[in-house]
């Protein structure tokens, strides 16, 4: 039977290589089921000898696809082997349930390895006690370095940033800072810059390690500071953070406390990461599911998550409903009113959806303005009157072929160029009047963009009909 449980492995192992060698960067079902099976027979070292080729977000990614009972058994079977980086490239609800099921030891240990950003990520989504566990393994200096940062505001730069830098003083040559270098074995693991500091700790610029590698021992270091050089209030938004990195393509920047004395850095794989989320949240948002809808939430969680924004859409269906209704006799006199209508509904939604998130987009990557505003404004009805212009067109034609009644065409033609205006004039002006309210556009946007569309596209269509038609 043992030989069995060899032989079966050994199979599976292979194709999960061959698997992994075919591309993508996705695990395959192959080498999934591998792990599964050797899980299942809980054989440690089988399991150990697979996951040790794969990265630690492939290990998460892992983790994040299994379900709560073999995730468990996985976790607890890999368990000396978890390390403090799978750890961080869990999903915040996943990393809570695996730190459960860690054992102390092991769960120090991760910690210990993780870099001071890492460990307040972790913290700031446990309850109080897990989070007096993960503080009680770390040494003395670094459980002060993690304490102060959670004093900082959430959000904020101080959160962000990590304590371990890199600092030489103004005055010191490249042939110093080598020496600085090699003689110190408490670096960070990766660090960019190293930051130049004036007698009060002011950071006064940064020098990237590849020009002190190739510059003469006897430069000094100011001679070759990057052009570039943003430091980062630690009070400051993460959100505006990311934004700096991304406007001008920073690849580290340190950051001050209020006295502009250097407190840590921030790098740009946390600054990207934060920009990913951002994106991440304004998607699910505009959707209607919340901003931290996930795969593994519960079907409750999930139900509760989206029931608020479908009871809002639910309103403003009914508001629209009441247009409808109030053109009841219209209809009934004409049935091709009734089937022509939720032509012009869906055109108009879909006009204002896209116009919506142009718009949403602008706003957060901040190209969208004050001093562009209406710039942008006159250039998207344009773009929906002449979009109205060519589906009113077109559905004029439809509609005289399909139906035979002229003036029928004319009404849809008009009706189709005024619910395209509108949904171009409502998909701009309502994200930025809901943003200039320091409400966000992504979460509230969809709703009132939809009834404008729906309103205004019916009441044309069935208002020109009354009175054309009848």
């Amino acid at each position: 039977m043992s030989d069995d449980k060899d032989e079966r492995i050994e199979d599976l192992t292979d194709e999960a290589s061959e698997a992994q060698e075919e591309g993508s960067y996705l695990l395959e079902r192959r080498a999934i089921a591998a792990i599964l099976y050797a899980v299942d027979i809980n054989d440690a070292a089988k399991l150990t000898e697979l996951m040790e080729p794969l990265h630690a977000a492939d290990i998460a990614d892992l983790l994040e696809q299994m379900n709560a009972y073999d995730r468990r058994r996985l976790v607890q079977l890999y368990d000396r082997e978890f390390d403090g980086e799978i750890l961080s490239e869990l999903d915040e609800r996943i990393r809570e349930e695996v730190i459960s099921v860690l054992r102390p030891d092991v769960l120090a240990d991760a910690v210990r390895e993780m870099d001071s950003d890492d460990v307040v990520d972790l913290l700031e989504d446990l309850d109080e006690p897990q989070q007096e566990a993960i503080l009680d393994a770390l040494e003395d200096a670094d459980r002060v370095a993690v304490e102060q940062a959670m004093s900082y505001p959430e959000y904020s730069a101080g959160r962000l940033m990590q304590r371990e830098v890199v600092a030489a003083p103004e005055h010191w040559t490249v042939g110093e800072a080598i020496d600085f270098l090699r003689s110190h074995e408490d670096l960070p693991d990766q660090f960019y810059h190293v930051v130049l500091v004036d007698p009060r700790m002011h950071p006064v610029g940064n020098v990237t390690l590849g020009k002190i590698m190739r510059s003469r021992r006897d430069v000094g270091l100011r001679e070759i500071m990057e052009e570039v050089f943003q430091v980062i209030p630690v009070t400051q938004y993460e959100g505006d953070v990311a934004y700096a990195f991304n406007q001008y393509h920073l690849i580290s920047a340190p950051v001050v406390d209020a006295d502009d004395r250097l407190v840590g850095v921030i790098t740009i794989d946390d600054a990207m990461a934060v920009l990913d989320d951002e994106h991440e949240e304004d998607i699910l948002r505009m959707a209607g599911v919340g901003d931290d809808a996930s795969l593994s939430d519960t079907i409750i969680e999930a139900a509760k998550g989206r029931a608020l924004w479908l009871f809002v859409n639910l309103l403003t269906a009914i508001l629209a409903s009441l247009v409808i209704e109030a053109f009841a006799e219209t209809i009934n006199q004409m049935v091709a009113l009734a089937v022509l209508m939720p032509i012009v509904a869906s055109m108009g939604g879909n006009a204002g959806t896209q116009t919506m998130t142009v718009t949403v987009r602008a706003l957060a990557t901040r190209d969208l303005t004050a001093q562009n505003a209406m710039r942008v404004v006159i250039r998207e009805v344009s773009v929906g009157a002449l979009n109205g212009v060519l589906f009113g067109l077109t559905m004029a034609a439809v509609t005289g072929l399909w139906f035979g009644v002229p003036m029928l065409a004319v009404v849809i033609g008009v009706a189709m160029l005024a619910t395209q205006v509108a949904a171009a004039l409502g998909g701009i002006v309502i994200p930025m009047t809901l943003d200039r309210f320091n409400i966000d556009p992504a979460l509230a946007s969809g709703p009132f963009v939809t009834t404008v569309t729906d309103v205004v596209g019916f009441f044309a269509f069935l208002g020109l009909a009354a009175s054309v038609l009848m």
